[in-house]
């Protein structure tokens, strides 16, 4: 049986960037997600699902 499901990842995280937003979009499109399956789950795919945030 093939589902899709959404994980929450809280991220603390310490930054140079002066803008908030520029660290989340960094992290977004530079970060390596890794799931592994277990022995009765298969982890088909997996993506980061982009945070839309508005820049003051």
């Amino acid at each position: 049986m093939e589902e899709k499901i959404f994980l929450l990842v809280r991220v603390t995280i310490e930054t140079e960037h002066l803008d908030i937003h520029e660290a989340i979009e960094e992290l977004q499109t530079q970060t390596v997600l890794q799931l592994t399956s277990t022995s009765k789950v298969k982890v088909a795919k997996a993506e980061i699902i982009p945070l839309k945030t508005k820049k003051s």
